[in-house]
């Protein structure tokens, strides 16, 4: 984690029911259901995502070397040449181990597992195995590694890079599939995407490391598109051309989690209707910063309805706008509904000459309630709600002001605390709340999380603290 020392180890999800699950683990796939929050008689989110994984042994494994043939039969004695022989050959339940190397080669699967087993492409464990697209001929709205109308496929542990033979060229491509793990893999360099995944369902896209994304300017970094039952979680996305996460157009019944998302181009995690109906996405103990725009966007670009967002126990600082911005972009119509932002900590976002920490702009937004935030030392603004709003779409109450300015459409909203919240290490970015804090035991329980952003629970004193951290 880049210069912040709050910890993900053992994060608790209060949103989330994990079958199976263990306590202090990170989540396994499995049934997962909404839980009301601590002491809230209205849960915070109906989202309810049902897969399942297999656990069954691969039951047979079979191996790629850049010296191998692909008349062999796969053995690891006599491993194939190409991926994509694999590709053309493995059975459900089976597994292809990649030796280390280069390959220069385009991926599609051809056959989906089973309920009873993935077909599984990996990485020799220990080595470092490269798909490169440079002079691979990909066509347009092509991946590199692609897969197309297919189920229970993992990939894992992979290193995808240049795929830059036409404009819409995303690196790792999930179309018409379900049933698919995405994790531990690096991409870099794609003229789109650097992970798409479109019109597809039960999809987990996990601790991958995803760059250099979006050089033809299209899409963004990990963009998912008209997809349902889906966790984003603990990747890392930085230095791409445009932005980093996006769930958007038709997608639904989502989690996007344990992501840290740093110096990207126009927001770090964007939630963004589009054209269609994008509901029911809960965004949570996520870490953005120096963003060239805003940390975290809720839009409407087309005039989809964006409806049930929840935003909770996430941290953005350093971010060139705001901390997060409810807009007003990109048409006359941007119609929301029940958008919940909730023990947030917004630090230090905004650069000269502007920029700030929660920014509801959309006049069209109702229902959107704005509760146990910490807004400190934002540049023009703490919090701000566009005059062109109508009071009756928004509660703003029990947040932490620290640098009230005055400024234009700035407000402190009802029962606020106004006062330096005593962060543990500001200028190392450490924002855990020392004894003392104002923070501490402020904030109110109806709709708030019952974990923080480390997974402690929530209150650990006589009440609820204010901000993504529950001081102990």
């Amino acid at each position: 984690m880049r210069n912040v020392r709050i910890s993900r180890i053992g994060v608790s999800l209060f949103l989330l029911v994990f079958l199976p699950a263990t306590a202090g683990c990170l989540p396994a796939p499995g049934a997962i259901e909404a839980l009301e929050p601590a002491g809230s008689t209205t849960a915070i989110a109906t989202i309810r995502i049902a897969t399942s994984f297999p656990t069954a042994p691969a039951s047979a494994v079979y191996y790629v070397s850049p010296n191998g043939d692909d008349a062999n039969p796969g053995s690891e004695a006599l491993p194939w040449r190409t991926i994509q022989k694999a590709a053309e050959m493995l059975a459900p339940g089976e597994t292809v181990l990649i030796i280390a190397g280069t390959y220069s080669e385009r991926v599609i699967p051809q056959r989906s597992g089973t309920a009873e087993g993935f077909i599984t492409y990996a990485a020799y464990p220990g080595h470092t195995v490269i798909i490169a697209g440079t002079d691979v001929e990909i066509p347009e709205w092509g991946g590199l590694f692609e897969i197309s109308n297919q189920a229970y496929i993992r990939v894992s542990g992979l290193t995808i890079i240049n795929a830059q033979a036409n404009p819409h060229n995303p690196g790792l491509l999930v179309e018409h599939s379900s049933q698919i793990i995405v994790a531990n893999n690096t991409i870099r360099s794609t003229n789109d995407s650097g992970i798409a995944i479109w019109a597809s369902a039960q999809v987990i896209v996990e601790h991958n490391d995803v760059g250099q994304a979006c050089l033809a300017d299209w899409n963004e970094s990990i963009s998912i598109g008209g997809s349902t039952a889906f966790e984003v979680r603990y990747n890392h996305v930085h230095d791409s051309q445009k932005e980093g996460i996006a769930i958007k157009d038709d997608s639904s019944n989502g989690l996007v989690y344990g992501n840290e998302v740093w110096s990207v181009h126009s927001v770090g995690i964007y939630i963004d209707g589009w054209d269609k109906s994008t509901h029911d996405v809960a965004v949570f103990a996520n870490l953005v910063h120096d963003i060239q725009g805003n940390g975290f966007a809720l839009a409407s670009e087309q005039g989809g309805l964006l409806e049930n967002i929840y935003v909770y126990n996430n941290i953005a600082y350093d971010n060139q706008w705001t901390g997060l911005h409810v807009t007003t972009c990109c048409s006359d119509s941007h119609p929301m509904r029940n958008l919940q932002i909730l023990n947030n900590t917004f630090v230090e976002n905004g650069r000269d000459p502007w920029g700030g920490g929660i920014l509801l702009e959309n006049p069209q937004a109702v229902e959107v309630l704005i509760r146990n935030n910490l807004c400190s030392q934002n540049l023009s603004f703490q919090i701000a709600v566009s005059t062109s709003v109508p009071a009756a779409n928004f509660i703003v109450d029990h947040n932490l002001i620290d640098g009230y300015r005055n400024g234009q459409d700035e407000i402190r909203g009802m029962d606020f605390i106004e006062a330096d919240p005593l962060f543990r290490d500001r200028i190392g970015r450490d924002f855990h709340l020392l004894a003392g804090s104002p923070a501490l035991n402020h904030g109110v329980s109806d709709q708030a999380p019952a974990t923080d952003f480390d997974g402690q629970p929530r209150p650990q004193g006589a009440g609820l603290d204010i901000g993504a951290d529950e001081g102990e």
